[in-house]
């Protein structure tokens, strides 16, 4: 139980500075900036699944949950949400490192990531760009919060922070607490030789929690699952990033087409790079 304490109180602790800066950003466009300017950031908006994809390829799940709530606000489009939950590893590098792998294997798996979220975000985004438009961007957070923002910018931008944070802390104790002892994670027998590998793996990144990508790299790296099942494990694995989609975006329909979305891409991605394994 300390132990399961203490990784949840270091866990909510990392997040913290992604989501002041979240909310910093989100104050400051909603309050600070002037039509034309928010309009810019629209326009570039159209280049953020390449950021969006270099950006959740670094270590933990801090982005993509900078993402999600830049997301839920709409400063960000859905493609590059997409892109980052996509790329995002939360605990493959550091596993796979300790482990001694290849340099050029762990460069490898970050590219296929990125490139996979990067076109998906593309994708994504041509597909909506006709229905969505700078018109539609609708800020939420202060009046759901119910605070003054505009008076105590900086003061609302904390108490946004904490409470996000709170909520994670809450949510990703008990996700512990569950993973500890009714070893939900522990399917190796489940996942060995099994055809629906990619499936499985898949279905397990969609867990909001970092033992989900540090069971589906440890596996690949005893040999357990092949490279395809890794990388579509991967591919969904965002972190806790999907329990604040959840907590902050009230369109309950809206967050089940993105999880949907993210599966359904790891999953493909999977038997596809399965096929072209097969066929080489």
């Amino acid at each position: 139980m300390k132990e399961i304490i203490m990784d949840t109180l270091i866990d909510g602790l990392k997040l913290i500075p992604f989501l002041f800066v979240a909310f910093l950003i989100i104050e400051l466009i909603e309050h600070k900036l002037n039509n034309k300017n928010k309009e810019l950031i629209s326009k570039t908006g159209k280049f953020g699944p390449l950021f969006g994809s270099i950006l959740g390829a670094f270590p933990q799940c801090g982005f993509s949950v900078l993402t999600t709530n830049l997301y839920v606000t709409r400063i960000v489009s859905l493609g590059t949400l997409i892109s980052v939950y996509l790329s995002t590893s939360d605990e493959m590098l550091p596993i796979l490192l300790s482990q001694n792998v290849s340099i050029v294997l762990i460069i490898k798996i970050l590219l296929i990531k990125v490139i996979i979220g990067m076109f998906s975000g593309f994708i994504i985004d041509f597909i909506l760009r006709k229905k969505e438009s700078s018109s539609n961007i609708d800020y939420e957070i202060c009046h759901e919060e119910n605070c003054h923002c505009k008076d105590h910018l900086l003061l609302s931008v904390i108490k946004h922070t904490l409470h996000i944070t709170l909520f994670l802390m809450i949510m990703t104790f008990l996700i512990n607490f569950l993973v500890e002892y009714t070893g939900i994670l522990d399917t190796n027998n489940v996942i060995s030789n099994n055809p629906f590998t990619v499936f499985i793996t898949s279905l397990i990144g969609l867990i909001p929690n970092c033992g989900a990508s540090v069971m589906i790299t440890t596996l690949y790296v005893k040999g357990v699952i092949s490279f395809a099942a890794l990388i579509s494990g991967l591919l969904t694995g965002s972190g806790v990033a999907l329990l604040v989609l959840f907590r902050a975006n009230k369109k309950l329909s809206e967050n089940i087409l993105i999880l949907s979305l993210v599966y359904f891409i790891g999953v493909i991605s999977g038997l596809a790079i399965e096929l072209v394994s097969y066929i080489w």
